[in-house]
Order: structure tokens, then C-alpha cells, then sequence
């Protein structure tokens, strides 16, 4: 017996069911994609893929990172030279431009650029920086400043002044206190509604409902083996209880930064403790994603630092052997891990200029002086 689709169903049911099987899935997939409305960017400075199989080698837990859900690779050129420093990548990371090494915010000729950050704030979005190396270094002055030298650290802390991200968190303090102009820029910041903080638990006592300036160490702040502790986590904690009170969401940079100083000291003991330290950022980060939907994660590395390989190792005894091609940088290139909306944009090969283009596009704002992805 013939008997015809729109003979056993009425036909408005049989339209609507053709809808429902065939039209619908089209109709989902053409759903414009999640906006973040947050962004947690991690830098572990130095942090290879060698740096990272190591640790995984030696750990007695997966390491946080190993829970991303998209996984790149990015090149890390500067403008003038093959391998960088942490100022050429700190500013194709935070601006999407090449510029020379030693360069802070600004192209090759000297034209400043503005930063991610500069962006969030356009869009009412708060930001904040995290760091265990003072916060005029050369990636989080990245975020925060421009100079044609990252050796300027006192014009980077004034530069704080005019950014003013909500929470800023690490050494440096000699920039802010002890300055050749002799202003006391910490006097400056408290008159414009800033909590001061010296020590880790001033940090942790501040109100959440003022902005945060922590100042913990007249440069770097300690080592790990050095005792310096639960301080990085412990403050990317403080600056996310700040930054989540903002209802437009914000943009927080954390860094590992002496990951890379324990690759210039081919000292692999230095490098593992560091970068576990900063594992447990990751962990942090992630977890408040899955907390707070809307939130992307994402974490790389400015370069990597010593040329590091793995020769030999015992997996039972939990040890690996480190080699080094070099005191300095590699050109090789460093592993970027997603996690949250938006994580697939940040897969395959690529310039370490277009995290910054592909955020941009994410984020739908338009660049200014920066070509396309």
C-alpha cells in the first residue's frame, strides 16, 4: 500500500517534524558564537614543550594543564631577530604587533599601541596583573605601559597611573618608592582609592571593593626553593574576588615568570618548582571557568628558555635529566592551551601575534593599527 508521509501525520505535524529533524541542526549551527565575558591569560615566561613534558615526568599528579581542551603551537620571532626577548613577545602577546626586542607597547619607529587591556577597559571591562617578577618587567609591562626600553622601569611604574588596572601584584617596589623624579608614586594611588599592600597577607586582608596595588618585594619577589610560598596562587585568588564584582567581566594576566629564570640558570631544580607553582594558577583558572561560565582561559609562554631537552630519566623515581643548548632563549616554538568559549580559535600553528588578533575577533572589537589573523 502507497501510503504518503503527509497521509499518516497531519500536515502541519509533518512540516513541523521536517523542521524539527532537518532544518534545526542547520538553524543551531549557524548560533553566533559565546562571547567571553572574561579572559584569563597565563604566561608561564620561558615555558617549552620540554619545560612541560618534564614536569608531567615527574609529577605525582596530572598536572592542571593536561585539562585544556584545545591545545597550538605558536612561533615566537620578534621583529628584528629570530629569537626574542620577553618585550617583543610580552608585546605580540598583549598588542598583536612585531617590534623590536627590548621594545615595551610600541612598534619598531616608537608608535605606541594599545594593549588587550586597553580594549577591556574601552568595553567597561576591569583588568588586573599577577606576577612573581616585579610588575615593571618587561610582559607585564606589556599589558600595562609603552617605552622603547624595558630597562626604564621607573617610567613603567608610572605608566600604572595611567592604565590603572584594577589589581596589580608582585615586586618592583623600588620603582614605585625609591625614583630618581622622587615622587612616591604609592601616595599617588591611594589618593585615587587604591588598598597599598607590602606583604602577602595585607594582600589577602584587603577589601575586594577597592582597587589592589601589591607591592611585595623591592624587585623580584623570591624564588620557591627560596620560601616564597602560596604567593601566586594565593593572589590570583585575591585579584579573581576583586575583578569578578565588575558585571561587564575583565581581563586577568597571571605570570610564571621565573620559569624562565630558573632556564637561564640551567637549573632544572629552579625551572620544576616554578612551573608547578604556576600549575597550580592553571588549576585555579579552570576551576573558575567551569565556576563562571563565560570564562576563557588561556595560557602559553613568551619563549622558551634554555634550550632545554629531556636525555634520560627514571619515570619510577620520578626524575628526569635535563640538557641546555643555551643560558638564553630558544626560537623553538611553545605550546598555547584553551579552555572555556572560544577555546577551538586558539588550535593549529600560528604567529604569536594573532592570540592577540584572535581574542580581538572573539571579543568582536576592532583593532586599531593591527592587520587581520
Amino acid at each position: 500500500m502507497n501510503v504518503s508521509f503527509f497521509h499518516v501525520f497531519p500536515r502541519r505535524v509533518a512540516v513541523a517534524l521536517v523542521a524539527l529533524l532537518f532544518i534545526a541542526p542547520f538553524a543551531q549551527a549557524d548560533e553566533a558564537p559565546v562571547v567571553p565575558k572574561n579572559i584569563i591569560f597565563l604566561i608561564g615566561d620561558g615555558m617549552g614543550l620540554t619545560q612541560v613534558s618534564g614536569a608531567m615526568a615527574i609529577s605525582d599528579e596530572p598536572l592542571a594543564l593536561a585539562r585544556a581542551q584545545i591545545i597550538g603551537l605558536m612561533n615566537t620571532t620578534a621583529a628584528n631577530a629570530y629569537v626574542t626577548d620577553s618585550a617583543a613577545a610580552g608585546t605580540a602577546l598583549a598588542a598583536g604587533i612585531k617590534t623590536d626586542n627590548g621594545v615595551i607597547g610600541q612598534t619598531p619607529v616608537g608608535d605606541e599601541v594599545p594593549s588587550l587591556f586597553d580594549y577591556a577597559v574601552e568595553a567597561g571591562k576591569s583588568t588586573g596583573v599577577v606576577v612573581t617578577s616585579a610588575i615593571t618587567h618587561a610582559t607585564p609591562a606589556a599589558f600595562t605601559g609603552h617605552n622603547k626600553t624595558r630597562k626604564d622601569e621607573e617610567d613603567l611604574a608610572a605608566d600604572y597611573l595611567d592604565s590603572r588596572p584594577e589589581v596589580a601584584i608582585g615586586g618592583g617596589r623600588q620603582f614605585f618608592e625609591q625614583r630618581e623624579d622622587g615622587k612616591f608614586l604609592p601616595d599617588t594611588f591611594a589618593a585615587q582609592g587604591y588598598t597599598i599592600a607590602y606583604t602577602l597577607d595585607e594582600v589577602l586582608e584587603a577589601p575586594t571593593s577597592a582597587p589592589l596595588l601589591g607591592l611585595l618585594a623591592d624587585k623580584a619577589m623570591p624564588r620557591m626553593t627560596e620560601g616564597r610560598g602560596d604567593m601566586l596562587p594565593l593572589s590570583t585568588e585575591k585579584a579573581l574576588e576583586i575583578l569578578g564584582n565588575n558585571p561587564q567581566g575583565f581581563v586577568l594576566m597571571v605570570e610564571g615568570s621565573q620559569i624562565d629564570w630558573g632556564g637561564h640558570a640551567n637549573d632544572w631544580e629552579y625551572v620544576s618548582t616554578e612551573l608547578f607553582d604556576f600549575d597550580q594558577v592553571v588549576k585555579i583558572a579552570f576551576d573558575y571557568a567551569d565556576a563562571h561560565p563565560g570564562t576563557l582561559v588561556i595560557v602559553t609562554a613568551d619563549h622558551e628558555t634554555g634550550g632545554m631537552s629531556l636525555v634520560g630519566g627514571d619515570l619510577k623515581d620520578k626524575s628526569v635529566k635535563a640538557a641546555w643548548g643555551t643560558g638564553g632563549h630558544s626560537a623553538t616554538m611553545v605550546p598555547v592551551y584553551a579552555y572555556g568559549p572560544g577555546a577551538e580559535a586558539f588550535a593549529g600553528i600560528y604567529d604569536n601575534t594573532n592570540v592577540f588578533k584572535r581574542l580581538m575577533k572573539l571579543m568582536g572589537w576592532e583593532t586599531r593599527g593591527v592587520s587581520s589573523d
